[in-house]
């Protein structure tokens, strides 16, 4: 008897240990720059993205700029009293962006969460491989896509200028980056 208790707590222990493990990888990639983090998971046709950065502002991510940000397709994020907030953005110009839907877009955020803590704040959300969205270009998993990443200086407003910003190439598929 002693034995199957032992044995039965062992097993329990053991799943326990790999669950609370895959639970708390959640991402397949993960890329630290500065104070700012991305990862991310492609699930069927859509991309899982947790964001997190030294920051109690806003957080974002645009993808496929053709310049700076010009066509980019961008999400900003804060928490504030927390509840997050987010916003799907079209790089209008090198320099500017605005909402999708006031450009005929619609908005393709979906299971967003996030929280802010010691100075970090962190969103998770899920966007659309290829949205049809007019104003989203198609993510494309298995070639380099340009990332950009960046976070506002400290308050919770999407018209704050960022504090940090910084354009990568990623393989979304393999996670390498340059």
């Amino acid at each position: 008897m002693l034995k199957k208790i032992v044995f039965g707590s062992g097993i329990i222990v053991a799943l326990t240990l790999l669950w609370s493990h895959a639970w708390a990888e959640g991402y397949d990639h993960k890329i630290t720059v500065k104070k700012m983090t991305f990862e991310w998971k492609v699930v069927n046709n859509n991309l899982d993205i947790k964001l997190s950065a030294s920051t109690k502002g806003w957080v974002a991510i645009g993808f496929n700029p053709i310049s700076r940000m010009k066509d980019a397709n961008i999400i900003l994020a804060y928490v504030k009293k927390g509840k997050v907030k987010a916003a799907d953005h079209f790089g209008v110009s090198d320099t500017k962006h605005s909402k999708d839907s006031k450009l005929g877009g619609e908005k393709d955020i979906t299971g967003l969460s996030g929280v802010e803590e010691n100075g970090i704040t962190t969103v998770s959300f899920t966007i659309p491989l290829d949205s049809g969205d007019s104003k989203d270009k198609p993510v494309l998993v298995d070639s380099d896509t340009t990332i950009i990443l960046a976070y506002g200086a400290g308050r919770d407003s999407f018209r704050s200028k960022h504090a940090y910003r910084t354009t990568l190439t990623v393989n979304l598929k393999t996670g390498a980056y340059k």
